[in-house]
């Protein structure tokens, strides 16, 4: 928490730069003669804040969209699932801290109809939807931390938005009754006593309560990853909370004991808004963003026990091989006889010479040789096994066997048969 002191100080620090109060007849150095009094602020080089928090603001602004749009853009790498369902609400919460910088310009500039009307009801409306991102968030970590399995998105994403309506009709009717009740003359929202903003903004100061509250009991849940999601949580709330107290007790207090109870309302509430947006971007945005497309550990232990596949061409073509493999393997296994011995093959003694140089008798040769019948030498394929065998040109063992066996019969009978006995063309 020690950036805690360093947002209020900086804020003491801008609050001192102010100039004394003062009715300007003439455009103040760096604004130009036609440039409405009502904009001084934005280009006045003699009071620093407005200057100072003009640029802050134009950062936060640039900053959070980006974010807003990056968060947006990860979504469908986003693989833990409950990570994914809080992405609407993370949204939601970007949103209203794009909405606090934008209404940053609102407090710098002068005050008439518009700006002071806007200023009452946007305010706390911007507040209460980060607020209540914030609570349904921590609602949310609170199953999550315990059960691991957290509510889905569009609960979190209702509740939070319930939440934030009803500030939304507590200002609306705010407004409306006070501005209505002014009697003898016109209707003017800057007429305003500062108790009244304060106690306008109770149910906003309500949900930062609840939230930080609500944050502490998922840092003690059983699973553990979700601890540090609640941590931004806490420090992003407690910061918050910080910042409402030196605010609060500068608008209602610290400006009417300095003296300069009218010119400092402007810059205090300016430099509450962009102090407290800044809060939510550095501790919660960025590293929520961060963070969401981390996968968790049931995800990193899946993709260790079972490692994706490639899927290029080579890859394809060793799986290919392999299960070819193992089929031709398998199905020759299955036609073999398991009492039979294999047969040689007749070319199992070639050693890759050229036929010139290698003595390759013919088959008139080998059948007046006649050391053996001429089936087993050169077995011929016959119709059944041309038929079965159509996707192999190696000699099925089946075959062999039987050309053999019927070889040993005749043996034993005594009887040779002639190679000529039979019609082998």
């Amino acid at each position: 928490m020690g950036a805690a002191g360093v947002l209020p100080a900086a804020a003491c620090v801008l609050l001192a730069l102010l100039p004394p109060g003062r009715a300007q007849s003439t455009p103040p150095a760096g604004c130009g003669k036609d440039l409405s009094s009502l904009y001084y602020n934005l280009c006045d080089l003699s009071a620093a804040w407005g200057i100072a928090v003009e640029a802050v603001a134009s950062l936060g602004v640039v900053t959070s969209f980006v974010l807003t749009i990056v968060l947006v853009a990860s979504l469908p790498f986003v693989q833990d699932p409950p990570k994914k369902s809080l992405v609407a609400t993370q949204v939601f919460f970007m949103l209203g801290t794009f909405g606090l910088f934008c209404l940053t310009f609102d407090f710098i500039v002068g005050p008439n109809f518009s700006t002071c009307a806007s200023r009452r009801f946007l305010f706390g409306v911007l507040f209460g939807l980060c607020f209540s991102c914030l609570l349904a968030h921590a609602v949310a970590l609170n199953f999550l931390a315990r059960r691991n399995r957290g509510p889905r998105g569009w609960v979190t994403l209702a509740v939070a938005l319930l939440l934030a309506l009803v500030e939304v009709i507590i200002n609306a009717e705010w407004l409306t009754i006070t501005v209505a009740r002014r009697e003898g003359g016109p209707a003017d929202p800057c007429v305003l006593a500062d108790a009244d903003f304060v106690l306008a903004l109770t149910y906003v100061m309500v949900l930062l309560v609840a939230a930080f509250g609500t944050a502490w009991p998922a840092l003690c849940g059983r699973y553990t990853r979700w601890r540090k999601h609640g941590a931004f949580i806490l420090a992003t709330t407690g910061l918050s909370m910080a910042i409402w107290v030196a605010w609060t007790a500068m608008y209602l207090y610290g400006n009417q004991r300095a003296g300069e109870k009218p010119g400092w309302d402007d810059p205090t509430l300016a430099i509450a808004l962009v102090a407290n947006a800044c809060a939510f971007i550095l501790l919660y945005v960025i590293p929520e963003v961060t963070h969401v497309t981390r996968r968790g550990p049931e995800q990193a232990y899946e993709d260790d026990g079972y490692p994706t596949r490639g899927v290029g061409y080579e890859t394809i073509l060793k799986e290919q091989k392999s299960q070819s493999m193992f089929v031709e393997n398998k199905a020759f296994s299955m036609d073999e006889p398991s009492f039979a011995k294999k047969p040689v093959s007749p070319y199992s003694g070639y050693n890759g010479q050229l036929l010139t140089s290698v003595y390759q008798p013919t088959e008139m040769a080998l059948m007046h040789k006649s050391e053996g019948p001429y089936d087993m030498i050169l077995p011929r394929a016959t119709a059944a096994s041309t038929a079965a065998g159509s996707a192999s040109s190696t000699l099925r063992a089946e075959d062999a066997f039987a050309v053999q066996a019927r070889h040993a019969a005749a043996q034993r009978s005594g009887q040779v048969q002639s190679p000529y006995s039979r019609n082998r063309w």
